[in-house]
């Protein structure tokens, strides 16, 4: 009853600020100082939260500590993003990429296949005050081998854009567009699959444990072989436009197709159908912030990240809600991934069509305009 407990809380994301809406105004720091400090400070920030969860009694430190896991979290893909930028080539981006997603995909099945049994057998609390401290323990190495600074304001150009300038871009709501809908199904994939699995279509929780700890895992491993596999279409001679697109549009119409027909089929059906759509989504996050690097370039990498995942990340708040009212009135999950099934249509179209070519945007290019004739 306890792993209920937490998992409603979990699902009623709406109790909660949001981690992206709590710390949005941090991601510029990654574009104006060094992304390697950032992103341990926000680790170190998320790890102690985490830690301090296990040992608060009441509802209002908790709400406190989880706005501060939501800053720390904040700074994270902006961070990611700017790293990769500055260190890794377009042909190499791909992999690096999709390692880190693997982790997005992999975090979620051992919360499955682990947290719920260690939160039945020692509680919820010993498991993320050992979870928080633990985690701390990732700082030693990178500190010590962390990339080294570089430049990132590229010749001819005076600097990062100006919010302005990026909302005037087509490409930059496609990839807002396409996020969403990405994070769409992540999200309900977190926040509803184990009551699916468990109310719908009444299996026990352990074996729902064990389903979905194997469609993560194997989502993971989808996700690191495809973006290796887009890094080496590159190096063959496939345009980064052609690439990153078939992958992140691909990818996220199989995983909306899979999920959509787990709903409508029998119960042996439906775990497979459950297990391809996952990796299907490990075949779209691949490659989403490959494309976002090279459009943003090295000194925009991490304020359009930043943007990008807020408007993704309202996913978040959408996908739970409108799912728990959908299934409140209809009393079955066949329209929520009805609707699941409508959103990734939607990004699809958008990685397609409203993302342009996948090149690096030329960032204040009227302004030297200007001075050149002056």
């Amino acid at each position: 009853m306890r792993f209920y407990r937490l998992f409603r809380l979990r699902r009623d994301r709406k109790s909660f600020p949001h981690p992206i809406d709590c710390g949005r105004r941090c991601v510029a720091f990654s574009d104006g100082r060094g992304a390697n400090w950032v992103i341990a400070g926000g680790f170190f920030l998320w790890s102690a939260a985490t830690a301090a969860t296990g040992l608060v009694r009441t509802f209002s430190m908790l709400f406190a500590l989880r706005l501060l896991l939501g800053i720390g979290e904040s700074v994270a893909y902006p961070s990611y993003s700017k790293i990769i930028a500055l260190n890794f080539p377009e042909e190499h981006r791909g992999l690096a990429n999709s390692v880190i997603s693997a982790g997005l995909v992999l975090g979620p099945g051992m919360g499955m296949l682990l947290g719920g049994t260690l939160m039945g057998k020692f509680g919820w609390r010993p498991f993320f005050l050992v979870l928080g401290l633990v985690s701390l323990l990732w700082l030693v190495p990178w500190i010590k081998w962390m990339p080294k600074a570089r430049a990132s304001i590229a010749p001819g150009t005076t600097g990062a854009p100006s919010l302005a300038e990026f909302l005037r871009l087509r490409s930059a709501w496609g990839t807002c567009v396409g996020l969403f809908s990405g994070s769409y199904v992540n999200y309900f994939l977190i926040t509803w699959l184990p009551f699916y699995l468990v109310r719908e279509r009444h299996f026990t929780m352990s074996t729902m444990a064990r389903i979905g700890g194997l469609a993560y895992l194997l989502g993971a491993c989808s996700s690191t072989f495809s973006g290796w596999l887009s890094d080496r279409w590159i190096v063959s001679g496939g345009t980064p436009t052609r690439v990153r697109k078939t992958f992140t549009g691909g990818g996220l119409i199989l995983a909306g197709t899979f999920l959509g027909l787990a709903a409508a089929t029998g119960p042996r059906t439906c775990l497979v159908m459950l297990v391809l759509g996952v990796i299907s989504f490990g075949v779209t996050s691949s490659n989403v912030w490959a494309i976002t690097q090279t459009l943003a370039g090295p000194q925009a990498a991490g304020r359009w990240t930043g943007f990008q995942n807020f408007i993704g990340n309202l996913a978040g708040v959408v996908a739970p809600a409108l799912t728990g009212f959908v299934v409140g009135r209809t009393g079955h999950f066949y329209w929520a991934f009805a609707i699941l099934l409508a959103v990734t249509i939607m990004g699809t179209l958008s990685w397609v069509y409203l993302v342009g070519p996948v090149e690096q945007v030329a960032w204040h290019k009227k302004v030297q305009g200007r001075a050149a004739a002056g």
